[in-house]
């Protein structure tokens, strides 16, 4: 059996995408809205793919930075650029899919794909998605 480490609490309230959502320790209090291409508002709130999309690049950042801290990599300044997109199956279903762009200056092309393809095995975020949705990883440096 897994060791719980953390476990997150967010309450979503409302009309589901144009709702709200708080997590427990009140940092997250955010204003839902859907976005002007899917119909909606848009405008100044954010929306559930803009969630994931940071939570997942938040992830994949800290997993990049892990395995090459424990390939003795020093990085420096990297980035994560994360996309995900809302899509319709031809069945009709509702699906994600995401994007991973890795920006490590300084390294060679090899070391750069090499380093992101091991973050992508260890994030928890790509491990849970893994097999479920289309994800794309790439890096550039």
């Amino acid at each position: 059996m897994a060791q719980l480490l953390y476990t997150a609490e967010v309450v979503a309230s409302g009309s589901g995408r144009d709702g709200e959502v708080v997590s427990s320790d009140g940092v997250i209090d955010e204003k839902l809205a859907t976005p002007k291409e899917m119909g909606g508002p848009g405008g100044a709130h954010t929306n559930p793919e803009q969630l994931f999309a940071a939570g997942y690049a938040a992830c994949f950042h800290s997993a990049l930075r892990a395995v090459a801290r424990q390939a003795k990599v020093d990085l420096g300044e990297t980035t994560i650029t994360a996309n995900v997109s809302l899509n319709r199956s031809d069945e009709g279903a509702y699906i994600l899919s995401a994007k991973l762009a890795a920006h490590l200056p300084g390294r060679t092309q090899a070391q750069a794909d090499e380093l992101v393809a091991q973050a992508h095995q260890v994030c928890p975020y790509s491990n849970a998605t893994r097999g479920n949705i289309d994800v794309e990883v790439s890096a550039t440096v």
